[in-house]
């Protein structure tokens, strides 16, 4: 029986042949994909993120504009809360104009996002970013601006936001903050992003029916309207949330959030006392704010029910 020979350079030819056909598939397999649109598994687009753990706000500990910015976040958490799977972000176009869209983990990442063809709302690779701490902080550090949706997905709300706009805001402010200390109710006053007018914000100490809170919010305006029921609160906008039930594939309304760094420069975004000048330690004043009880907002909007108060939205 005789044995094969083999010839190493034989074989070292075979190997190098071999080794450049491979290099050749790849390289059409790479052109294939990236004429029908594919890309290779380094450019998937990323998973939405878990909503990190975050360092709950103790309120025995007192915030201040010197405390670190980790407490100072799990303050502002505890306060502005809304929905947490999704947050909106604000836009500016080059050649004017601005709003607010839903943050997505695929925005203008070709060919996932196929805006401005498709709306968002219509697209299937909308991957809506949830609210963690390092979103807080862009917020709060001036690396973006956000704002919060207020009614969650259960259709109640943590908090009540009235807005007032007009020349007359001031004013009109005035009398709703009057009528809210009379009544015992906690009350903070932002003077809105633009300047022109402001947000007084309510907080509760647990979540509460989106109806019951906008009927607080009626108890309250209508009582102060009838303090000047010559004129009215012409400057009154809208409460947030702007909705008692959760609308049919939305979020509802949003509010933009407070102490935005760009705006806050010129004393708005910021919150302000009686005589309308910011408090020069802002996070001493959240830190105070007085969460309002369940029992207090029912109680309101019952004496208001049975003295016949008008309530509207």
């Amino acid at each position: 029986m005789q044995t094969a020979m083999f010839d190493p350079e034989d074989l070292k030819d075979q190997l190098q042949k071999a080794l450049e056909e491979c290099k050749s598939l790849r390289e059409e397999n790479e052109r294939l994909k990236k004429l029908l649109g594919l890309y290779p598994e380094d450019r998937v687009p990323p998973k939405p993120r878990i909503s990190e753990p975050h360092t709950p706000y103790t309120p025995a500990n007192q915030v201040t504009n010197d405390s670190p910015i980790e407490t100072q976040i799990a303050l502002f958490r505890s306060l502005f809360r809304g929905r947490e799977d999704v947050y909106p972000v604000r836009w500016e176009r080059r050649k004017g104009g601005s709003g607010y869209s839903p943050a997505c983990a695929n925005e203008w990442n070709r060919p996932f996002c196929r805006k401005p063809m498709v709306k968002c709302s219509d697209c299937e690779n909308r991957e809506l970013k949830p609210v963690i701490d390092e979103v807080i902080r862009d917020h709060l550090l001036g690396k973006q601006t956000i704002g919060v949706y207020p009614l969650l997905p259960d259709e109640t709300c943590w908090f009540l936001a009235v807005d007032f706009d007009k020349k007359s805001w001031q004013e009109d402010v005035a009398i709703f903050l009057r009528t809210c200390s009379e009544i015992g109710v906690s009350a903070a006053l932002e003077r809105s992003r633009s300047g022109k007018g402001g947000h007084v914000w309510s907080f509760f100490d647990r979540p509460v029916s989106a109806s019951l809170s906008r009927k607080f919010g009626c108890a309250i305006l209508t009582r102060s309207m009838e303090r000047r029921h010559q004129i009215g609160l012409d400057s009154y906008d809208r409460f947030f949330p702007s909705q008692d039930t959760m609308p049919k594939g939305g979020f509802g309304n949003l509010i933009a959030l407070p102490l935005q760094r760009g705006p806050a420069g010129k004393g708005n975004s910021v919150f302000v006392n009686g005589e309308f000048e910011p408090y020069v330690d802002q996070w001493m004043l959240l830190s105070a704010i007085e969460r309002i009880q369940l029992e207090k907002v029912e109680t309101i909007v019952q004496e208001a029910s049975r003295n016949g108060s008008q309530i509207f939205y």
